[in-house]
Parts: C-alpha cells; sequence; structure tokens
C-alpha cells in the first residue's frame, strides 16, 4: 500500500499512517503531488522513515500555461526536486489526450495538457511534458541511482550513475542570461554554458 497520494502541504497524514504500528508493515511508503506546499516534505517523510519509499505521482501542465515557464518549474520541482528529496519516481499528468483534452471522466479534468495532443489521422503534437520528463527518461533508465551533485547561482541539479557505469547530470538554469558553470567528475573538469531559462542533461 501507498499513503496519501496528495499535496506536499500535509506531510503529517502519511507521517500518521507510518507511524501506526497496525499499518506501517503494509505500506510500502507515501506518494506526493506538488499543487501546494514544497517537495522538501518528502525528505521529512524519507528522514522519519528511512526504510520506507516515496513517490512523485502527479502534476499537470496547463493547456494556457507557458512553455518556458512550464518547462523551468516543472524540471526544477518535479524531475530534480523531487529526486533530490528521495523520490522513486517522477509522473507528469498524464500520458496522452485528444484536442479537446480528452477524454477524462465526468468531472475530470478539462485543461489539463497531456505530453502529447493526438490529432486523429493527422498524428500527434509534442508538448511541454513530453520534454520536461525526456530530460530524465531518455536518459536515466530504471535501476539507475542518484548520486550527489551541488546546486548555486539559480541552476538546480540532480546526478545519476546509470547501470551501464555512465553518470548523468541534468541541468536547470533558472536565469534569463546565459550560465557558466565547471562539472567535475573524477579529478576532471570540463567548462560548460548552458542558456538562459533552459534545461540540459550532460552525459559523460
Amino acid at each position: 500500500m501507498i499513503a496519501y497520494d496528495h499535496n506536499c502541504d500535509n506531510p503529517a497524514y502519511p507521517l500518521a499512517v507510518l507511524n501506526d504500528t497496525s499499518a506501517n508493515p503494509y505500506v510500502d511508503g507515501s506518494a506526493f503531488h506538488l499543487y501546494a506546499g514544497d517537495i522538501s516534505a518528502l525528505s521529512t517523510v524519507h528522514n522519519l522513515f528511512p526504510s520506507k519509499n516515496v513517490y512523485f505521482t502527479e502534476q499537470w501542465t496547463s493547456s494556457t500555461g507557458n512553455f518556458g515557464g512550464d518547462l523551468d518549474w516543472h524540471v526544477k520541482n518535479v524531475i530534480i526536486g523531487s529526486m533530490r528529496n528521495w523520490s522513486k519516481t517522477a509522473l507528469e499528468w498524464n500520458v496522452a489526450n485528444d484536442a479537446s483534452f480528452g477524454p477524462h471522466t465526468p468531472g475530470g479534468c478539462t485543461q489539463c495538457k497531456g505530453a502529447v495532443t493526438v490529432n486523429g489521422a493527422a498524428g500527434y503534437d509534442k508538448n511541454v511534458a513530453y520534454y520536461i520528463i525526456a530530460h530524465a527518461s531518455k536518459f536515466v533508465p530504471v535501476n539507475s541511482q542518484r548520486i550527489a551533485s551541488t546546486q548555486g547561482d539559480n541552476l538546480s541539479t540532480v546526478a545519476f550513475k546509470t547501470p551501464s557505469g555512465k553518470t548523468v547530470l541534468i541541468v536547470q538554469n533558472s536565469n534569463t542570461t546565459d550560465r557558466n558553470f565547471n562539472i567535475k567528475y573524477n579529478q576532471k573538469t570540463a567548462p560548460v554554458t548552458i542558456s538562459g531559462s533552459s534545461t540540459a542533461t550532460y552525459i559523460f
């Protein structure tokens, strides 16, 4: 069982479940969204119950949203933020929809934009969620291990060691201007420039 599956503003709920000695043995961990609260709530729960998993299971992008702003916020919080706070997953809502943002259940979201919009026989369009997820899903395979990385100057980072031994570094530049930084690994340094308001994935 996974407890909670709701926003980061109420970590007390999953903590109450995990503190219940009758429930605890049956709970794999807890799941979160970020429509309220701070992504650090995942670490709050993890630090108190390090043997239990935490998952990030939902965040949607709106049909009225701004591509650049959504990319910046979601990569920083959903991809980098959740991974830096012990999450085993980072999920966007949802995979695909039609041009009317369906199908959905009665009362469901009428402006939630999928990773792709299916346009019938005309094909499909890739939306911002596609690129948000692709920065990780394309380069960070199953069983990769998160490793330490530093942050600063409005550069958010998360790094992984893949099962094949490669290192993957995802960097989000929230500055409007280009930023220069150094990737330092195994006594080697590589100078890098990342464009303003952009995301980059580096593999070495």
